[in-house]
């Protein structure tokens, strides 16, 4: 693989939002573990609720990481660009 090819890879893959963890951890600014909408749409500026509801799999109020995760994965989320 070539310089730029190999270049463009790593562009692409740091800026998924996957590669965001550590701005996502951060965005718990309450410390309990899960995040509020509002603390997503912190990272997530164009999160809705209709989305987040989806993404809050068990329905409890809050996405756990494993949720967030999924919901990446899923293209739910996309980080601000």
């Amino acid at each position: 693989m070539n310089k730029f090819a190999l270049t463009a890879a790593f562009a692409a893959l740091a800026a998924s939002p996957l590669a965001a963890m550590d701005t996502i951890t951060e965005a718990d600014t309450d410390g309990n573990g899960t995040y509020s909408l509002e603390e997503l749409q912190a990272v997530f500026p164009d999160l809705t609720e209709e989305t987040f509801a989806t993404i809050d799999a068990d329905a409890d109020g809050e996405a756990d990481l494993t949720e967030v995760k999924a919901a990446e994965e899923a293209g739910l989320l996309a980080a601000a660009g």
